[in-house]
């Protein structure tokens, strides 16, 4: 979700009120000092170098995906693996699906939740118990809809090298098919590089300087077991980013990469998910904050919406008001293009400008109404 770049001005996340201040700044602007990329770069795989990596995924109401979940992890080229896959009560085949397709694999290994412990966010939960399954010396967290190329792991081990590097995470490929997904889940990365100081984010401690997403966290076990794992943000629903918080704050360093030449998300697949996805996020993940809305809202409407209406202008004007329209559509072209995202859907940038701002209000009015956000099959506040 784009909340998952959102970093905190003050505050922990245990019971403290989070500011959220979000750093505006274009590609051109928003650099090192040259001798470091902002994306750390890929490495060779280590020759000889093959620690047993544990791959973790929870699963509820996943069958639509379990099948090509479990193809494709049966690709992977890694000669130590094993993949562990959580039934989280599951209303659904997910289950039966995975049991059918696993036969006789003696790399996967099935387990089914308990119930949910009150207070827990589900997914935390889950993931919790995982790594409690797990032997791996190191943990990599996936969701059901992720899908690695096959030299994933050994091309990812490399980061573990570097000093203190004990998470590694990064915002996938999304293929986007819905009209909503095209307009929404490719902000993800636009904010990403365009407003988060991605040199303090990967090279240094700062931890209100995070992002990570949650569909792929590759973990050194000790590290996560010495943060406490998922159990030290057992409430969050957006534990990707308050866990790699926690990584800094115990001094761990964690890389943000672009993994989208390995990893693909596929997130959404109909409007009804990209909707409820977003608004059980957003406003949450900004800390619920009523006057950030009101800063994002008038932000986004001046610099990525008034450009559209502005170029409609040009014929009676002068064509000079298109220029601010050709300049959203390079940044945002940049960056598709650099994650692999499909050219045209920059020309939708003030549209989706506009969809953002539209489901960011509706997020914070059903917590203002404190109404439940509903996400398969569980409500939360």
């Amino acid at each position: 979700m784009i909340l998952r770049i959102f970093y905190s001005l003050e505050g922990k996340y245990n019971g403290a009120t989070r500011h959220i201040l979000i750093s505006f700044s274009s590609p051109f602007v928003n650099r090192d000092d040259g001798k470091r990329p902002l994306f750390p770069r890929f490495q060779k795989p280590i020759p000889d170098y093959t620690p047993l990596v544990s791959i973790l995924v929870p699963m509820r109401d996943e069958e639509r995906n379990v099948i090509p979940l479990i193809q494709n992890l049966q690709k992977l080229t890694y000669a130590k693996v094993e993949c562990i896959l959580l039934d989280d009560h599951s209303s659904d085949s997910t289950l039966t699906l995975a049991k059918a397709q696993t036969l006789n694999d003696k790399r996967f290994r099935l387990i089914e939740g308990v119930p949910l412990k009150k207070g827990w966010a589900g997914k935390v939960h889950a993931c919790h118990q995982l790594s409690e399954n797990a032997s791996g010396d190191f943990l990599l967290f996936l969701d059901a809809d992720a899908r690695l190329n096959p030299d994933t792991i050994e091309n990812f081990l490399p980061f573990f090298e570097q000093e203190k590097v004990k998470l590694v995470t990064g915002f996938p490929r999304f293929p986007v098919t819905s009209w909503l997904s095209k307009l929404l889940v490719p902000m993800q990365h636009f904010v990403i590089w365009l407003h988060l100081p991605l040199a303090l984010a990967n090279y240094s401690g700062y931890k209100q300087a995070t992002a990570a997403h949650g569909a792929f966290m590759f973990f050194e076990r000790n590290a996560y077991l010495a943060v406490g794992g998922h159990r030290a943000v057992w409430d969050s629903i957006v534990e990707d980013v308050h866990l790699a918080r926690v990584m800094k704050q115990h001094g761990f360093a964690v890389k943000l990469v672009n993994p989208t030449s390995y990893v693909t998300c596929h997130m959404y697949e109909t409007n009804e998910e990209v909707w409820s996805g977003f608004l059980k996020n957003i406003y949450i993940g900004i800390g619920r904050s009523p006057w950030i809305v009101a800063g994002l809202t008038i932000f986004y409407s001046i610099f990525y919406f008034l450009p559209l209406p502005l170029a409609l202008l040009a014929p009676y004007y002068g064509y000079w008001y298109i220029l601010p329209l050709l300049l959203i559509w390079i940044q945002k072209l940049y960056v598709d293009l650099q994650t692999k995202q499909k050219a045209f859907l920059c020309l939708l940038l003030p549209l989706s400008a506009l969809a953002f701002m539209v489901i960011m209000h509706a997020s914070m009015w059903k917590s203002l109404k404190k109404e439940h956000y509903l996400w398969k099959g569980r409500a939360y506040k």
